[in-house]
C-alpha cells in the first residue's frame, strides 16, 4: 500500500520512515544520478536553441517570426502528454530504458527540426519533440532522487534543477562560438552527441531499488493511483503553476525590460543574462542543499524572501551595477525555489507512480503558468514596466508563501516505501 502524501510531516520534521535504516546503495549509483542530471541539461539546451534561431527558422520556412514563436506554444501543450505516457512506462518497466528512449526521441526530433521540408512538418516535429521533452523530467527526477543517498537528496535536487539554467548557458555559448563557424543547423545536431553520452551513462547505471520494490502491477494500477490522491495532485499542480509564474514573470520579459526601460545595449543585456543565470545555478545548489537541513518548505520560503528583497534593485535599479546585483539575487531566489522541487515532489508522490505523478504535476504547472507573461505585459500598459513586474512578482511571492506555509512536507522520506 502506498504511503499517502496527505499524512505528510510539516517543515523541519522527518517522516518515521526516515529513521529506519535504508539498504546500502548499489555500486555505480553515480551513473544513475549523472545521467538524470545531464539529460535535464540536454532538455534545456534543445529547448533554448530554437529561441536563439527564430529569425533563421522564419527565413528557412518563409513564415513570419510569430509563426515560429507559436511553435513554442505547441511544444508546451504536448509536454503534459509526454509526462503522462512516458511517466507511466517508467513506472511500469523501470527508469533506465524509458529514460534512454525519451532522450533519443526528443534529440532525434531536435536534429530533424531544421531539415523539415515545410512549416507544417516543422510544427509536427516540434509537437513530437514536446512529448519527449515533457516526459523527461518525471523519469529523470525519479531516477536521481531514488538513486542518490538520502542525506544528499536536497543537494542533488538542486544540482538537477540547476541543469536547466546550465543548458540555457550552453545554448548561448554554442550560438556564440559554434554557429558562426558551422551554421545554425548544427546547433540542433549537437544534441545527438550529448544524447549518446546520456544513453551510455544510463546503460551503466543500476535500476533503483525503490522502483523494484514499488513496481506497479500494471498500467491500470498506475493510472488509478493519481485518482486516489487527487487532493494532493491538485495541490501540487497549484504549487507548480504559481512557481512557474514566479519564474516566467522574472525571466521572459526581463531582457526586453532592460532594453526598453533602461536603454541598455544588446551586449549589456547579454552580459546581464549570463550573470543572472550564474545566480540561478548557485541558487539551485545552495537552497537545494539547505533544504536537507531546514526542510523543503522553509527553504522555499527563504528563497522567496531573497527574491522579494531583491525587487527594488531588480526593477528600479538606477545603474548597471544595481541592476546586475538585483537580477543576480532575484534569480538566485527564484531558481533556489526550483532547486527544492525535485526532492519535494518526489517525497510527496505515491511510491508506485514516482515518474508519472511528479512529471505530470511539473508539466501541467509549466503549461498553466505560461500565460503569466501576457498578464505582465498587459499590466505594463497600465502601471509602467517597473511597477508591472513588481506588482506581479509581489503577488506571486505572497501566494507562494501561503501555499508553502500551509502545505505538506515529507523531508527525509524513505523512497523505497519502507
Amino acid at each position: 500500500m502506498d504511503s499517502p502524501p496527505h499524512k505528510a510531516a510539516h517543515a523541519g520534521s522527518v517522516s518515521p520512515a526516515a529513521s529506519n535504516p535504508t539498504p546500502p546503495l548499489p555500486a555505480r549509483w553515480g551513473f544513475a544520478v549523472g545521467s538524470g542530471i545531464l539529460g535535464w541539461v540536454l532538455d534545456a539546451f534543445t529547448f533554448f536553441i530554437l529561441i536563439f534561431v527564430v529569425d533563421a527558422l522564419a527565413k528557412n520556412f518563409r513564415v513570419d517570426k510569430a509563426a515560429i514563436v507559436w511553435s513554442i506554444t505547441i511544444t508546451l501543450a504536448t509536454r503534459p502528454i509526454g509526462a503522462l505516457i512516458l511517466g507511466s512506462i517508467a513506472d511500469r518497466f523501470g527508469r533506465r530504458r524509458p529514460l534512454i528512449g525519451c532522450v533519443l526521441f526528443f534529440s532525434i526530433f531536435t536534429a530533424l527540426t531544421p531539415f523539415a521540408p515545410n512549416y507544417t512538418v516543422f510544427l509536427l516535429f516540434r509537437a513530437l519533440y514536446g512529448i519527449g521533452m515533457g516526459g523527461y523530467w518525471g523519469i529523470g527526477a525519479s531516477l536521481v532522487m531514488e538513486s542518490s543517498p538520502s542525506r544528499w537528496r536536497g543537494l542533488f535536487s538542486g544540482i538537477m534543477q540547476a541543469g536547466y539554467s546550465l543548458g540555457y548557458l550552453l545554448a548561448a555559448v554554442a550560438m556564440r562560438d559554434l554557429e558562426p563557424r558551422f551554421g545554425w543547423r548544427w546547433m540542433f545536431l549537437v544534441a545527438l552527441i550529448i544524447a549518446g553520452l546520456v544513453a551510455l551513462l544510463t546503460v551503466l547505471a543500476p535500476e533503483p531499488a525503490a522502483w523494484k520494490k514499488n513496481r506497479a502491477a500494471g498500467f491500470a494500477d498506475i493510472l488509478r493511483t493519481p485518482l486516489k490522491y487527487k487532493k494532493e495532485f491538485l495541490y501540487l499542480v497549484l504549487l507548480m503553476t504559481v512557481i512557474t509564474c514566479l519564474s516566467h514573470g522574472t525571466q521572459d520579459l526581463y531582457p526586453d525590460f532592460l532594453k526598453s526601460a533602461h536603454n541598455l545595449s544588446t551586449i549589456a543585456v547579454s552580459n546581464l543574462t549570463i550573470l543572472y543565470n550564474i545566480g540561478a545555478i548557485l541558487g539551485c545548489l545552495a537552497i537545494g542543499h539547505l533544504s536537507e537541513r531546514f526542510g523543503r518548505r522553509n527553504s522555499i520560503m527563504l528563497a522567496l524572501a531573497v527574491a522579494a528583497v531583491s525587487i527594488p534593485a531588480w526593477a528600479f535599479g538606477s545603474s548597471l551595477i544595481v541592476l546586475a546585483l538585483g537580477s543576480f539575487m532575484m534569480q538566485f531566489g527564484v531558481q533556489g525555489v526550483f532547486g527544492v522541487v525535485p526532492a519535494h515532489l518526489n517525497e510527496l508522490s505515491p511510491d508506485n507512480v514516482r515518474s508519472l505523478f511528479p512529471g505530470v504535476v511539473y508539466q501541467l504547472g509549466m503549461l498553466f503558468g505560461a500565460p503569466s507573461v501576457g498578464i505582465e505585459y498587459a499590466l505594463r500598459n497600465r502601471l509602467g514596466y517597473s511597477w508591472a513586474l513588481t506588482a506581479f512578482e509581489l503577488c506571486t511571492i505572497a501566494v507562494l508563501f501561503v501555499i508553502c506555509g500551509f502545505g505538506p512536507e515529507r523531508r527525509g522520506r524513505d523512497l523505497s516505501g519502507a
